[in-house]
């Protein structure tokens, strides 16, 4: 049995951070009710140019797998009821819009927890549900901006950078999660419901707390390394091999550059004054990284990444995401789910991305795809008890199996 199992989530997220977080528990087990406006539904599902994908966006696929889709208008007062009746039934409601929509639609944590006085509450926002920056809107980008992390991406000489993926969204679905499992095990404890209050801004200071708690400490702010490590050694950095590629190098301890030094032939550089140690390599930077870098010239990056890991040197080739993803190690450790998803454009089988864990018992994964706009209508609406004429009568539009 998945960690999970017999929880179930009112999930009035869209978008990216507040999915996130309820895939992430879908994953473990947890039933995922997702309640979509009518129309297009979720935006996500329509993310990217390719019109082909509309409706099953990849972007969307990516953290929807395995949940059910419920169209409601939350302004038709008996599709407000069809909610509550939802939320009535569920042990979490996962909400992401600004702050105090919930509240004015009749669903805010007073509204729910009238229904489920044990109900775990959880908000997800970009600045939280208090202080002056809460009714300012956010997205990823922003929040990369406004909480210093583009200040750390990039050369020390050039402009900030922000991160080439939506990690703010992610690491705030992320936090979310764990959040709701600490109040869904304190409730089991006999501790009652509790009220979350997930802010991205929040989430990405606590995940950058390796570059924050410095300047905390110091009053100085870590500088830009570009692709060097914060080590400042110069045994840290991107190498061009012979065949052109790039491997990126980790050695920062004297135990590594000394099985560096040997595997590469170079026991010069352990008697020479200038590398001898890692302060000496750091202040002599620039000829270390050339005379490596002519080291690294002369193989291909794969066989420098075999032979350096094999060697207990901390050594990757610089892939992209498609390299990545079909490391057969992947496949070894499920950290890719198979699914089927029918009428995609291209191909029908896809994969998505598992929780990045492993349990020895009953872990996480799934094999049901994401939910077709409205597909679970009926089905829910039986469960809630509403006969053939109520629910003709609610007229929630399109439910099926057919793309949205």
């Amino acid at each position: 049995m998945q960690p999970l199992a017999g929880i179930r989530i009112a999930d009035f997220s869209h978008v990216m951070a507040g999915p996130y977080a309820s895939y992430l528990l879908r994953l473990l087990g947890a039933e995922v009710i997702k309640i979509e406006p009518p129309g297009r539904g979720d935006p996500m599902r329509h993310y990217g140019t390719d019109r082909r994908y509309d409706g099953m966006a990849p972007a969307f696929i990516g953290v929807n797998a395995g949940k059910k889709s419920l169209v409601l208008d939350l302004k038709n007062p008996a599709q407000l009821d069809v909610a509550r009746r939802v939320v009535a039934r569920c042990d979490v409601v996962l909400e992401n819009f600004r702050p105090g929509v919930m509240a004015r639609l009749g669903l805010g944590v007073d509204d729910v927890r009238a229904l489920v006085p044990d109900i775990v509450y959880c908000s997800v926002s970009g600045y939280g549900q208090n202080g002056p920056l809460r009714d300012w809107p956010a997205i990823d980008n922003i929040v990369q901006a406004t909480s210093g992390m583009m200040s750390l991406g990039g050369e020390q000489d050039g402009p900030p950078m922000r991160v080439g993926f939506p990690v703010v969204d992610t690491l705030t679905g992320q936090t979310a999660a764990f959040a709701i499992l600490a109040a869904l095990m304190r409730r089991q404890r006999g501790g009652g419901g509790d009220t979350i209050d997930v802010a991205m801004l929040d989430a990405t200071m606590a995940f950058m707390t390796s570059a924050v708690v410095p300047w905390l400490v110091t009053g100085k702010a870590l500088t830009r390394t570009g692709n060097v490590g914060y080590s400042g050694q110069p045994t840290s950095a991107l190498f061009t091999a012979a065949d052109g590629r790039q491997i990126s190098l980790g050695v920062v301890q004297q135990h590594q550059f000394v099985l560096l030094a040997r595997l590469l032939g170079r026991e010069d550089w352990l008697v020479d004054p200038r590398f001898s140690d890692p302060e000496r390599r750091r202040a002599s930077a620039s000829t270390m990284l050339q005379e490596l870098g002519a080291e690294i010239a002369k193989r291909p990056a794969a066989d420098w990444e075999a032979s350096m890991s094999a060697a207990g040197i901390p050594c990757g080739l610089v892939r992209d995401v498609g390299e990545a993803a079909s490391l057969p190690h992947l496949a070894d450790r499920q950290a890719l789910l198979p699914l089927t998803i029918e009428g995609l454009p291209e191909r029908e089988q896809v994969h998505v991305v598992n929780a990045g864990f492993c349990m020895q018992q009953d872990g996480p994964g799934l094999d049901a795809p994401p939910p077709r706009l409205g597909e679970h209508n009926d089905e829910i609406l039986r469960w809630l008890g509403y006969d053939a004429a109520a629910i003709e009568a609610l007229q929630l539009g399109w439910s099926g199996s057919s793309p949205a």
